[in-house]
C-alpha cells in the first residue's frame, strides 16, 4: 500500500480527513508541497496540446505525487456530461432544469460520475449554478434557470449523483453570467443584494457537501474573483464553514499568484503556470507563507482521501461509456425537458398512423446541435438529428425537408404538407463559451503566461487550425430568432394551418412578433445525442409534455435589465426575470414555470404540516401526464413584501382521468434577507409567508394557504 493507500484505510476507520492529511502533507517536500497547488502539465505544452487536439480529451492532472501515491486532482469537464473521451451527451443543464425533477438529474449525475471515472478522472468541474440575469449570456445553456432555489436544488442534485464517485465541483464563485467581457468586466454589487440573489444556490450546494468551488474569471467589487478574499475566505470559510478546495477557472482565473492564495484560493488549474513562474520568489519575499502553503495543501490532500474513501468502487471500464442505458436516459431527460408553450385548436399531438405527409423547414432540421463548443462540448459517439428522429417516429409518411433560407421554398412545402414543422433557434456560432483570439493577444493576459517558445504564437493563429480559441459562441447580439427565420415562419404559417415550431437555444426567445400567428409552439432546447428521438416523442404524443419555463419569457427587451455584452463595469442589482416583470407591472409572454401539456389538471385539497405541503393534483383530460406543482411565497412583512420567490416544487405523475397527490418540502430560506448587523441571513416568520400552490408563477388558479398560524 502507498502512503496515501494508508490514508484512505485511516479515514475508512474514522479518522478525520484533515489528520490524514496531514500526515501525508508531512512526508513532502518543498518542492512536492508547491507542485500541490497548480496543474501538473507545463504550460504551453499543455495550451498547445488544446489547439492541436482539442480541450479535456484526457483528465487534466494537477498534484500527483506518484511516490507516495497521491493521485492529485484529475480534472473533467462537464455539465452536458464527461467531456473526456466519448460519453454520454445529455441535454444542457437549462433543459434539464426545465424537467423540474431533482431525482432525474441525480440519475444524470450518476452517469456522469461513472464515466469519468472510466476516463481516469476523479473530479467533476460541471456543476455550473450561475445565475442568468440577463437572457443573452452566452453561457446560459449551462445553468439550471434563473431562480436561486430552483438552482440550488439541482446543482445540489448533480452533486449527490456525481459525488458518489468522484469530486464534484461547482461553478463560477460569483456573480459569473457574462461571456465577452468576463477576462475585463467589474461586478459591483451590495452585499444584500449578493447574499439574498446571487449567493443563496451556492450556500446550497455547499451544504449538499461538494468537494470544490472554482472561482470565476470576472472581478468582484473591484477584485478579481480568483484572489478575491472576501469571496473565499469570509464567505466560504467564516460565514459558511466549508472544508473543501476552491480552484481558479483555467488560465485567466488570476493574476497574482501570492494574492490568490492570500485570499484563499487553493489550487491553480490547469497547468503549471502564473504560481509555478511565481510563488516560490513571492515566498522568499515575504508575498505569502509557507503556512499558507500547508493550509491549501493539506485541503487538497484531505479532499483527494475524503472522497476515495466514500465513492463507490465497481468496473469502470470502456464499456462504461455512452450505454443503451445512458442514452435511454438522455433520451427520457430530453423530452421531459420539452416545454408546450402554445397549442391551439388541438394541433399536436401529431397521430403516426393519420400523417402522411410532413413538411420538415428549417437549417436545423438536419443539423448536429447539441449546444456550443466550449468547454463543455461532449464528443458523443453518435447524435439523432430532428429529421432523424421523425423519419422513424412517422415511417409511413413523405417528409420533404426544406434547410434553406428561402421562404416561397419553405411555404410551397408547406403548403402541399398535411403538417408543417419548422425547426428554428440558434447554434454554437450564435451563443456559447467564448475565447476569442484577444485571449492569446491582449498584453494584460498574455502576460500571465510563462515565456513563449520562439514561434508559439504564430504556431497558435486563428488561421493555422491550431487555435486554442473557441469558434463562435459569446454573449448573444439579439434576442430574437434570425430575421429570416421570423419570416420563414410567417410564410409556412400562412400556408399551412397545422404548423408547428420547434425553437432550439438556452435562454428565452422573444417570440411577439411571429407566436400569434403560429397554432402550435414547442420549446426543443439543445437536447443531447437523442435529442431528435426525444422530439418525436413529445410531438407524437408518446411523451405527454411534462417541462417548465425555468425562467420568464418577456414581451419586450425593455422588460430585462440593462446588459452590454461589452462592458468592463457594472452594477447587479435584486430584480431580474419574474420579480422585475412583477415590479414594473408588465405582463409575461410566458410566466416562469409555464408550461402545457396533451391534458389539464388542476389543484384540489392544500395542506400544510410544517414544511410538508401535500397538494392533491387532478387530471382532468384523458391522457396520463407528469405535473409540475410549484410553491410561491410572499414574505408580508419583510423588507421586500411585494416581492413571490419559489420556495417549493415536485413532479407528480396523474392517471388519466384521476387524481395523485404531490409532496413538497417548501423552504423559507428563499424569503430569508441579510441582516448586515448579524452578518447572516434572516428567515422570515412562518406567520408572515403567503404560499401559492400552483401551476406557475401567478397562477390564477393558484390554492393560497398560510405558511404558519
Amino acid at each position: 500500500m502507498t502512503a496515501f493507500d494508508e490514508a484512505v484505510e485511516a479515514v475508512r476507520a474514522g479518522r478525520k480527513p484533515e489528520e490524514a492529511a496531514k500526515e501525508l502533507y508531512d512526508l513532502l517536500t518543498d518542492d512536492e508541497r508547491l507542485s500541490l497547488l497548480d496543474g501538473d502539465t507545463p504550460f504551453w505544452e499543455g495550451l498547445t496540446a488544446i489547439g492541436l487536439e482539442g480541450y479535456n480529451v484526457r483528465p487534466y492532472v494537477h498534484g500527483a505525487v506518484a511516490r507516495l501515491g497521491v493521485p492529485g486532482t484529475r480534472f473533467v469537464d462537464g455539465p452536458r456530461g464527461c467531456v473526456a473521451g466519448h460519453g454520454t451527451a445529455f441535454p444542457v443543464s437549462m433543459a434539464r432544469g426545465a424537467t423540474w425533477d431533482v431525482a432525474l438529474e441525480e440519475q444524470v449525475g450518476d452517469v456522469i460520475g461513472r464515466e469519468i471515472r472510466a476516463q481516469g478522472g476523479n473530479f467533476f468541474g460541471g456543476v455550473c449554478v450561475n445565475l442568468p440575469r440577463h437572457p443573452a449570456w452566452g453561457r446560459i445553456q449551462e445553468t439550471y434557470g434563473d431562480d436561486p432555489y430552483h438552482l440550488g436544488e439541482f446543482g445540489a442534485a448533480l452533486t449527490r449523483g456525481t459525488q458518489k464517485y468522484v469530486m464534484a465541483c461547482v461553478k463560477h464563485f460569483a456573480l459569473n453570467s457574462m461571456e465577452n467581457a468576463r477576462f475585463t468586466v467589474d461586478v459591483t454589487v451590495d452585499e444584500a443584494t449578493l447574499h439574498d440573489v446571487y449567493l443563496p444556490h451556492f450556500k446550497r450546494v455547499i451544504d449538499e457537501g461538494v468537494a470544490a468551488v472554482m472561482t470565476a474569471y470576472n472581478s468582484v467589487n473591484g477584485e478579481w474573483a480568483g484572489q478575491n478574499r472576501y469571496l473565499m475566505t469570509e464567505v466560504l470559510r467564516e460565514q459558511w464553514d466549508w472544508p473543501g478546495i476552491t480552484v481558479s477557472d483555467f488560465i485567466w482565473g488570476l493574476r497574482d499568484a501570492a494574492a490568490s492564495l492570500e485570499a484563499g484560493l487553493d489550487l491553480e488549474e490547469p497547468f503549471a503556470q502564473q504560481r509555478a513562474m511565481h510563488l516560490r520568489d513571492q515566498l522568499d519575499a515575504g508575498q505569502t507563507s509557507w503556512d499558507m502553503v500547508e493550509r491549501s495543501g493539506i485541503r487538497l490532500l484531505a479532499a483527494q482521501v475524503r472522497s476515495y474513501a466514500g465513492r463507490a468502487g465497481g468496473d469502470f471500464g470502456p464499456q462504461t461509456m455512452a450505454t443503451a442505458e445512458s442514452r435511454a436516459l438522455a433520451r427520457t431527460v430530453a423530452a421531459r425537458a420539452m416545454v408546450l408553450l402554445k397549442n391551439d385548436h388541438g394541433t399536436l399531438p401529431l397521430d403516426p398512423a393519420e400523417v402522411t405527409s410532413i413538411a420538415l423547414i428549417g437549417r436545423l432540421a438536419t443539423a448536429t446541435n447539441m449546444g456550443d463548443h466550449g468547454s463543455s462540448d461532449v464528443r458523443a459517439p453518435s447524435h439523432v438529428t430532428p429529421l432523424e428522429g421523425i423519419t422513424a417516429a412517422f415511417p409511413d409518411a413523405e417528409i420533404t425537408v426544406v434547410t434553406g433560407d428561402d421562404p416561397a421554398e419553405a411555404a410551397a412545402a408547406a403548403r402541399a404538407a398535411q403538417v408543417a414543422i419548422v425547426v428554428a433557434g440558434y447554434d454554437a456560432l450564435d451563443e456559447g463559451e467564448y475565447v476569442g483570439p484577444e485571449a492569446t493577444q491582449r498584453p494584460e493576459l498574455v502576460a500571465l503566461f510563462p515565456p513563449a517558445p520562439e514561434g508559439a504564437f504564430e504556431a497558435m493563429a486563428p488561421d493555422t487550425g491550431n487555435s486554442p480559441t473557441i469558434e463562435g459562441g459569446g454573449d448573444r447580439a439579439s434576442l430574437t430568432l434570425r430575421p429570416i427565420d421570423e419570416e420563414i415562419i410567417r410564410a409556412v404559417a400562412a400556408a399551412n394551418p397545422r404548423t408547428v415550431v420547434c425553437l432550439v437555444a438556452a435562454g428565452a426567445v422573444l417570440t411577439e412578433s411571429w407566436r400569434h400567428e403560429v397554432p402550435a409552439v414547442l420549446l426543443g432546447w439543445y437536447a443531447g445525442m437523442e435529442g431528435g428521438h426525444a422530439l418525436a416523442d413529445v410531438l407524437t404524443g408518446a411523451q405527454n409534455p411534462s417541462g417548465r419555463l425555468p425562467f420568464a419569457i418577456p414581451a419586450s427587451p425593455e422588460h430585462l435589465p440593462p446588459y452590454d455584452r461589452d462592458a468592463t463595469a457594472i452594477t447587479y442589482g435584486r430584480l431580474h426575470g419574474q420579480r422585475l416583470l412583477d415590479d414594473l407591472g408588465v405582463a409575461a409572454a410566458f410566466r416562469h414555470g409555464f408550461g402545457l401539456a396533451y391534458t389539464t389538471y388542476e389543484i384540489g385539497k392544500v395542506t400544510l404540516a410544517g414544511t410538508r405541503l401535500t397538494a392533491e393534483v387532478g387530471n382532468t383530460g384523458q391522457r396520463d401526464g407528469r405535473h409540475v406543482v410549484q410553491v410561491y411565497g410572499r414574505d408580508t412583512a419583510g423588507p421586500h413584501p411585494g416581492e413571490t420567490a419559489l420556495v417549493g416544487f415536485a413532479v407528480v405523475d396523474v392517471p388519466a382521468g384521476s387524481s395523485a397527490v404531490a409532496d413538497v418540502e417548501i423552504s423559507l430560506v428563499p424569503l430569508a434577507h441579510w441582516d448586515a448587523s448579524a452578518r447572516r441571513r434572516v428567515l422570515p416568520s412562518p406567520a408572515d409567508v403567503v404560499l401559492e400552490v400552483g401551476s406557475y408563477a401567478h397562477d390564477p388558479d393558484a390554492v393560497v394557504v398560510q405558511a404558519g398560524p
